[in-house]
């Protein structure tokens, strides 16, 4: 199965307790579609660069998923209905664990 990465960002006004739900609910949807969750992180609540949507400070969570596409898709239409978010970056470009992702380096014409 393809790894994907995964950060998420909830509202500041939302409690750890309530952003700590919200990825048990990310995960729960993940290993119902056949796939799992290889690493975890809360980062906490911390400044944003610019405002996003009226926002100064975001939680930021951490996901390494070992999933399908199907289950990632399910994931992606489950998360456009939380009010809690904020923004979420999420790597489209799935690669193995023996190949991560390089940088490329630009060409020459």
């Amino acid at each position: 199965m393809p790894l994907y990465e995964n950060v998420f960002i909830a509202r500041q006004d939302a409690t750890a307790a309530q952003v700590e739900a919200l990825t048990d609910t990310f995960t729960a949807i993940i290993t119902e579609q056949g796939g799992q969750v290889t690493k975890r992180e809360y980062w906490g609540l911390r400044s944003l660069t610019y405002r996003i949507k009226k926002n100064r400070k975001g939680h930021y969570t951490l996901l390494n998923l070992d999933a399908p596409p199907a289950a990632v898709a399910e994931w992606s239409h489950v998360e456009q209905g939380k009010i809690t978010m904020v923004r979420v970056v999420f790597d489209a470009r799935p690669f193995t664990a023996a190949q991560p992702p390089q940088a490329q380096s630009p060409t020459r014409a």
